[in-house]
């Protein structure tokens, strides 16, 4: 590519951020590089500076300087990346894990270790895997929130362009209701209330993690204990009221009850010792109440616990699950 690229966005790549329409686009850019094109001004949407972050739309032009090889100019869409071997196991897994379906929206049970989107040391992810969640829809469709790698439970997507960006509006707006459940190591010492806690990012990259400081952005958690096994652990029903990054794991540090199985954040603390556990994350987007993007009526799915989640919950004898939203007094 000798020059500079003024492109257009197309409908089918609305609402969704630069550094994805990048990716997309121009696969052989690594992000890095990007992110140098971006601080200097050379990478611009609608003639302004941008950040990777930044939400894109039907219209607007982004600028594009020479990268050292030319895009696909045609109005087909871009090939996808090649397929790796265990991207067929997993599409298979997404397909079978389908919890509401319409014109608009899609649900899925996300499964524990599979990332949302690529990053370092990541091969696959839910992002490259959308094209297997298309179905019958015309587009194909787009994330409009996220989850951790570790875990698992409600996901939503946008089967167009229109429903993902009523989705993400609720979402900022924080009209959609996500309600975790966590087993922690050991009990908080009160049986419920809000945890509100700023955060700070620390951490290179792929080692980044958040932690409680005052100088840090705005998080608040509503919480309630459901269940307790003795002294030794306890089954939390956790609401985020914001969305920071791993904002429950830091939140429960903070509650000097770190979520089981989490050795990132606690390290050995967030295992019981003696106990044939899973040592993965216990930690589970239970229940999403959001608006239908149409604006008639609500979406209200549950996701049933991942199988490891269930064995712990036997292990400790928890009551299946409780009926009432531990946080419906909130709405009085």
């Amino acid at each position: 590519m000798s020059g500079v690229q003024q492109i257009e966005i197309k409908q089918q790549d609305a609402d969704q951020r630069l550094d994805r329409w990048f990716k997309r686009h121009f696969p052989a850019l690594g992000h890095g590089r990007l992110e140098k094109l971006l601080r200097t001004g050379q990478v611009r949407l609608d003639g302004k500076r941008a950040k990777a972050g930044d939400r894109v739309e039907a219209g607007q032009i982004v600028r594009v300087p020479p990268l050292g090889e030319a895009p696909d100019r045609s109005e087909q869409p871009p090939q996808p990346r090649r397929p790796r071997a265990t991207d067929a196991g997993w599409a298979k897994t997404l397909q079978k894990s389908v919890l509401y379906k319409d014109d608009d929206v899609l649900v899925i049970d996300k499964p524990a270790g599979l990332a949302v989107q690529g990053g370092t040391g990541l091969s696959t992810s839910v992002d490259d895997l959308l094209d297997a969640l298309q179905f019958d829809a015309k587009e194909r469709p787009r994330l409009v929130h996220r989850l951790d790698r570790d875990t698992s439970g409600v996901l939503a997507l946008a089967r167009n362009a229109k429903a993902a960006k009523h989705l993400t509006e609720a979402f900022r707006h924080k009209d959609a209701r996500k309600i975790y459940w966590a087993v922690v190591v050991g009990v908080p010492d009160v049986r419920g209330g809000r945890i509100d806690a700023p955060l700070q990012k620390a951490g290179g990259k792929g080692a980044e993690r958040v932690h409680v400081d005052e100088e840090g952005k705005r998080a608040v958690t509503e919480f309630a204990v459901i269940e307790k096994a003795g002294k030794k652990a306890a089954w939390l029903a956790l609401m985020p009221v914001t969305g920071r990054t791993h904002q429950l794991r830091a939140h429960c540090i903070a509650l000097g009850t770190p979520i089981l199985g989490d050795g990132k954040y606690a390290g050995a603390a967030a295992f019981l010792a003696r106990d044939n556990l899973a040592r993965q994350l216990h930690l589970h987007a239970r229940r999403l109440r959001l608006p239908h993007p149409t604006g008639k009526g609500w979406i209200d799915v549950t996701a049933p616990l991942p199988e490891h989640m269930r064995k712990t919950w036997s292990f400790f004898g928890f009551a299946a699950k409780p009926e009432r939203d531990p946080f419906a007094d909130l709405d009085a």
